[in-house]
């Protein structure tokens, strides 16, 4: 059982998944960084200042100006702004990813040989026969 485990993992597309998921996790950390720090601030202002990461729907009793206060105070909140951080942030690693493996699918895209010929047509009845047959088989013609 131990050397059909190591076996599995040490294939190549089981360590090609590894390093896919540890440079994924490195890119989503660049991409949340992106949104939070440069989109979504870009993207408040232009609504009029908005921080989507302070926006909120208080589940509770009381006012307050910022999750974090509500969270201090153990009120209930429903973090939409963050949500559609998270949702900008999807969308960006996806679309990402989609680019990366469309440009490695066309750089690695092999032209496919042409199937080799191994058979002909029949000159008489028009069946397919081998290509090495002296007679076909169904008609008993001789064929070159």
């Amino acid at each position: 059982m131990w050397k059909e485990f190591k076996e599995f993992a040490m294939k190549g597309n089981v360590m090609d998944l590894a390093i896919g998921v540890i440079i994924g996790g490195a890119f989503g950390k660049i991409v949340s960084s992106m949104v939070e720090d440069i989109i979504m601030p870009l993207v408040g202002m232009l609504l009029g200042n908005v921080d989507f990461s302070n926006l909120f729907i208080i589940l509770g009793d009381g006012e307050f100006s910022t999750i974090q206060a509500a969270k201090e105070a153990g009120v209930a909140t429903l973090n939409y702004g963050l949500f559609i951080n998270n949702i900008i942030d999807f969308l960006i690693i996806a679309f990402s990813i989609f680019i990366v493996i469309r440009q490695i699918n066309r750089i690695t895209k092999k032209e496919e040989a042409p199937a080799e010929i191994t058979t002909k047509q029949c000159p008489f009845c028009f069946s397919e026969i081998p290509l090495k047959a002296t007679r076909c088989p169904h008609c008993t013609s001789v064929v070159e």
